[in-house]
């Protein structure tokens, strides 16, 4: 039996010791745009020296969509054939292309192809109508457009586009006047090298546009420092987690490591869209550094992700928690052969502790992992995985190497360092973006100093493992007290008959807010609001208690990154 706070230990050291000087994860302090920020010593200075790093990789596979194969060499003279084309085109440093598609195998071409001459990847959000798109072409001015037959046909209708080049993927439309198909621009000859490019590390690198809480969407501007340390966070919190079992295995605190599945070549699946962090930045970059398999699909289904986890053998699994909740439900999830899977992982929103002991214990070979972060910080900002996350399941993590992080209260004030102290969680390093594209206030309401207020409520423990309570926009404050929807979302989901449930404010005229609850259940399950009241009664205060509870037999709505539409579903229930 091992001791958790004997484990911690192996575990700070461990981070010690690859944080130290001189090693591969050394972190040191460096000036950026005026202000003092936290790196590693050792990161390469762009995303195009990452990509070709990779030019090794050779005959592996690269790519996987549905039933084609690609292998990183395939892939090197498509990204070589591409970037010559956007350079005969005009494209510069510092001038944008837009990509609107699904999860293709082009998707992915083009992002390398477009980094690696010193241009900034705009990725359009793929469930955007003629209108939404036409929002994002004005605000990013991108010089090309990359879009798939859908996107395209949604492109058409808008106006007086003859001044940005077209590139068609996977397309029967017609073409606008200054159109190319894909396929037009792969036959030609390989030219063996990227062009020549003068890029520095703070060039934007991606525009990826946040699904904002009010408004129109904001383009953040991602830039090749922050990209590049991100990917190497990841590898740091990967590593440190490994050696820090293994200092607890050989110190005798632990009797073996977790069983993490087999020993197979490193495979991700990327069931969310590559227009967001979470699967380009925190799943497609670090997967190709590592000379990994990405497995890509044309919509997220449960059944076919289960079909493809057990064709590819797919090692890690990272979608947002309700996918990995749907896929532990499933049916076929019984007669599947995942043991392949070393890491079911969760990320974008909260992952209820319910299901990290779900996956802990339906893993025979494998650990529950979770990654808590946002575009604004080019991906993670915490992770947790393996024994400490199964110990401590409703913590995100600690804070990744190159941050640092102060929880402040409602005036800005830093809060002491106090484990039974909330607020709301501001960090600062080389992963924060540069800002929001021609939005300066915004800007400077979110970044102060170098310090980006992340908007969650957070409280921070005494070995440095953040909790994440609540986004602070999704409180409900009833009748005076703070009531954090994550933590009611948690206590319901420990429900046997809950498949989905999302919690949210409803307006009161006696207690300004009241708790509203929307529950999908299981097939074959059947809960009254009764039982659910008695049921939450054992672990939540009474006011915290849900007071309006509607059963749906359809999916609650989500975004295009799965996470629930809590607006749009009370807009749908009470008009509000």
């Amino acid at each position: 039996m091992w001791h958790y706070w004997v484990l911690i230990n192996h575990y700070l050291a461990a981070r010690r010791e690859l944080e130290a000087p001189g090693s591969f994860f050394a972190v040191s302090d460096i000036l950026v745009r005026g202000v003092t920020v936290k790196t590693f010593t050792a990161a390469p200075p762009t995303m195009r020296a990452i990509w070709e790093m990779t030019a090794g990789h050779g005959a592996k596979t690269y790519l996987v969509f549905e039933d084609e194969r690609y292998t990183y060499a395939e892939v090197h003279a498509q990204v070589r054939k591409l970037a010559h084309f956007l350079v005969s085109e005009g494209i510069t440093r510092g001038d944008r292309v837009a990509i609107a598609a699904r999860n293709y195998p082009e998707w992915v071409v083009s992002y390398w192809a477009i980094v690696s001459i010193g241009a900034a990847c705009v990725g359009m959000n793929a469930w955007w109508t003629a209108p939404e798109m036409q929002y994002a072409l004005d605000d990013s001015k991108p010089k090309l457009l990359i879009a798939d037959d859908e996107r395209l046909e949604r492109f058409l209708q808008i106006k007086d586009r003859a001044d940005i080049t077209v590139i068609a993927v996977r397309s029967n439309q017609g073409l606008p006047p200054r159109g190319v198909h894909w396929n037009d621009v792969m036959t030609a000859a390989d030219p063996a090298t990227l062009p020549p490019a003068d890029i520095d590390p703070d060039d934007d690198a991606t525009i990826f546009y946040t699904s904002g809480t009010t408004g129109f969407p904001k383009g953040a501007q991602l830039h090749h420092r922050g990209s590049v340390v991100n990917v190497m966070n990841i590898a740091h919190m990967s590593t440190a987690a490994t050696l820090g079992i293994a200092k607890a295995v050989a110190a005798g605190d632990l009797a073996k490591a977790p069983a993490v599945g087999p020993a197979l070549p490193p495979v991700f699946m990327a069931p969310t869209p590559l227009f967001h962090v979470t699967a380009c930045n925190c799943i497609m970059q670090p997967a190709t550094l590592v000379g990994g398999t990405l497995v890509l699909m044309y919509k997220w289904d449960v059944g076919r992700a289960l079909e493809l986890i057990e064709r590819e053998k797919v090692t890690t699994f990272s979608g947002v928690p309700s996918m990995g909740r749907e896929l532990l439900l499933h049916p076929d999830w019984k007669s599947r052969d995942t043991s392949s899977l070393a890491a079911i992982s969760g990320g974008g929103s909260a992952v209820q502790p319910d299901l990290v002991e779900k996956i802990d214990q339906e893993l025979e070979t494998g650990v529950p992992t979770t990654g808590y972060g946002m575009t604004e910080t080019h991906g993670i900002i915490t992770a947790n995985t393996s024994l400490w996350y199964t110990s401590k399941p409703s913590s995100c993590g600690p804070v990744v190497a190159t941050l640092d992080a102060k929880l402040v209260d409602e005036h800005g004030n830093e809060l002491p360092r106090d484990p039974s102290l909330t607020g709301v969680l501001c960090v600062k390093g080389a992963v924060i973006i540069k800002g929001y594209l021609n939005r300066p206030e915004a800007t400077a309401e979110s970044i102060q100093d170098g310090w980006l207020n992340t908007g969650d409520i957070a409280r921070i423990d005494q070995d440095g493992f953040v909790y994440i309570v609540d986004r602070a926009k999704d409180m409900v404050i009833r009748g005076g007290e703070n009531v954090y929807c994550s933590e009611v979302e948690a206590a319901i989901y420990h429900h046997d008959t809950i498949a989905e449930a999302a919690v949210f404010g409803i307006n009161d005229d006696r207690l300004g807010e009241e708790v509203a609850t929307c529950i999908v259940l299981r097939p074959g399950m059947s809960l009254t609001e009764d039982e659910l009241r008695k049921f939450l009664a054992v672990s939540l205060a009474k006011y915290k208690i849900p007071t309006r509870v509607w059963f749906r037999a359809e999916p609650i709505p989500r975004n295009a990154s799965g996470k629930f539409l809590k607006r749009e579903l009370r807009k749908q229930l009470v008009g509000q």
